[in-house]
């Protein structure tokens, strides 16, 4: 990257997952020239002036301030030319339909894409099946199905496949779908979300029955009580860390074009709710790159964010030009609303860089300037874009103003792009100052210590070797003596942050995101099932299109890992959405 050599670990999973190979698997591409090959690639969709925007693309690359979803990392430039990160295929309940879906969910996992179900139109277990006479299995049986097909598909010859599978809390089948996953190693490949409306949420708040429908014929199908069903939801969540909830009022209130259909199911991390056969392009700008050191204190380049965010924004819609869809239906449908979603990554550390708490109002402050800031750069350069290339050609079915793209904004988890760009995930706090990182590189361990912290004890000449030793050992600073409260105050881990604040973030994001909002709420290992139902009610109540729960210790084979010279902990980032990686 420009300026600066790439951290040992980025270099490391490029190097595993991202960089060119010959048949014979040995390596033909550095880093730099994958920044060329993408950059390259991408601009070719530029009418006039390909060269000059290859180089502005590659400039933003390798400088580090902006990086694409990994498949157009991957495959950019390559034969199999797939650059989507997200794809909602359709299930209708018919036998031909659902394995149509299977093949069709094989066809875009091996490209490197993951795939977005809602299976509430199929009918409930031991329904008649008019044609044979006999039962049907139900929507959880033929998820396994999925889940089989997908356990035997690498994506992209890089990844195993993920899923997002939805079902509607109207369902006959809802209370085996809320428990789907308590035994072990069922779907593993599948994030699980529960779709809710305001109706309901009201409804369990008020202790009262609702309505069961037969999604087949449309008919009363039974009566549960809200807040029972309510609190299996939040009792299989604390086990398992599923199933999250969809707020499906408020993801249908905000689609950009409900002519063309409401939004059932989203991509498997939740962040993008689609129609069936839509893609979405996403990408994030590392925001810790643009604190600028001042005379006093740190400040945030704003001018540049501006600049970063107009080209961010060409780039992934280009993107949607050069693309190779591995359906055609994809292809037609990807380009009638041109969706692209555009996040950050860096938050955490910017706040560190800039002397602001995480756990503190000030960051829940600058967290809404930050991407209003993005929401509004976005609007005017797919607006301007529009101008230029016309609306997406949905549009004139839409409301609001002219653009280009009909989303804009998403805020997508990226653990792997983080390491890349050495800087911390997405919008979610520091996870620890010293973990192991598993399922990156296929039973490889990355072992991690935050460099900020190594940074701001030599910058505060602190007793280096005390403090490493440890947060080698526990993963934070909370109970290490002799360390300054400002210090711990900074360098706050993502268990010790109270609910309420991961919340609060999320929400202050939300409120200038068009699409939604991929973060995981953290609880600690002590917290009870009422803990995960609280915070599914105040995530409701602030407007969130959806959320996730992780109990700190839930599961016995996880991602992240505090400390590297204890025994293994198997303490989640929390992420649900790959099953082999924390976050795409």
């Amino acid at each position: 990257m420009s300026g600066r050599e790439l951290p040992a670990n980025a270099r490391r999973v490029l190097e595993a997952r991202y960089l060119l190979r010959d048949r014979e698997r040995r390596l033909i591409e550095t880093p730099g020239e994958l920044f060329q090959r993408v950059a390259r690639a991408v601009a070719q969709a530029e009418a006039q002036d390909a060269a000059d925007w290859a180089q502005r693309y590659h400039a933003l690359l390798a400088g580090g301030e902006f990086l694409p979803n990994s498949p157009t990392l991957m495959n950019a430039g390559t034969a199999l030319g797939q650059l989507s990160a997200c794809f909602v295929l359709p299930i209708e309940d018919t036998m031909e339909s659902i394995f149509e879906a299977l093949k069709q969910m094989a066809l875009v996992q091996r490209t490197g894409g993951g795939t977005g179900f809602s299976f509430s139109r199929l009918r409930p277990r031991g329904d008649l099946v008019a044609s044979t006479s006999g039962e049907a299995s139900g929507p959880v049986s033929f998820m396994r199905i999925f889940d089989c097909a997908t356990e035997h598909i690498k994506q992209g010859g890089k990844r195993r496949g993920a899923n997002m599978g939805v079902l509607a809390v109207e369902h006959p089948d809802i209370m085996e779908f809320i428990d789907a996953k308590r035994e072990a190693a069922a779907l593993a490949n599948f994030n699980l979300s529960v779709s809710v409306t305001d109706a309901f949420m009201h409804a369990a708040d008020a202790g009262e029955g609702y309505e069961l429908i037969h999604p087949r014929t449309g008919k009363p199908a039974g009566r549960l009580r809200a807040d029972a069903v309510f609190g299996a939801i939040a009792r299989a969540a604390w086990q398992t860390g599923d199933p999250g909830l969809l707020f499906r009022d408020a993801i249908n209130q905000a689609n950009p074009t409900p002519q063309l259909g409401a939004l059932e199911a989203t991509n498997p991390c939740g962040e993008v709710p689609l129609l069936p056969y839509e893609s979405c392009n996403l990408g994030s700008i590392n925001v810790a790159r643009l604190v600028r050191s001042a005379r006093r204190q740190a400040e945030f380049d704003w001018q540049r964010l501006e600049a970063i965010v107009g080209e961010a924004v060409r780039f992934l819609d280009d993107v949607i030009e050069v693309n190779r869809y591995p359906l055609e239906a994809i292809g037609r449908m990807t380009r009638s609303t041109r969706k692209i979603g555009l996040g950050v990554m860096g938050f955490a550390e910017a706040l560190i860089r800039l002397g602001i708490s995480y756990d503190s109002d000030e960051a829940e402050r600058f967290a809404g300037q930050l991407m209003r800031a993005v929401a509004g750069a976005a609007g005017r350069a797919s607006a301007a874009l529009a101008q230029t290339r016309g609306a997406f050609p949905a549009w004139q079915r839409s409301a609001g103003q002219v653009m280009r793209n009909a989303t804009r904004t998403a805020i997508a988890p990226t653990g792997t792009l983080g390491i890349i760009a050495g800087t911390s995930a997405s919008i979610e706090p520091l996870f620890a100052l010293a973990y192991r990182r598993s399922g990156v590189l296929g039973g490889k361990v990355l072992e991690e210590v935050n460099p900020l912290l190594l940074e701001y004890l030599e910058r505060h000449a602190l007793d280096r070797q005390r403090v490493l030793a440890a947060v080698l050992e526990r993963g934070r600073l909370a109970e290490v003596d002799g360390v300054p409260e400002e210090m711990k105050r900074l360098f706050v881990t993502a268990l010790e942050i109270p609910a309420e604040r991961h919340l609060a973030i999320q929400a202050a994001f939300q409120r200038h995101v068009d699409n939604a909002v991929s973060k995981t709420i953290n609880l600690p290992q002590e917290a009870a099932p009422a803990d995960v139902a609280h915070a599914y009610r105040r995530a409701w109540a602030l407007g969130l299109k959806g959320i996730t729960v992780y109990r700190y210790g839930a599961k016995a084979a996880q991602v992240l890992e505090l400390g590297v010279e204890d025994e293994p902990q198997h303490y989640d980032s929390a992420s649900r959405c790959d099953p082999e990686e924390c976050r795409l």
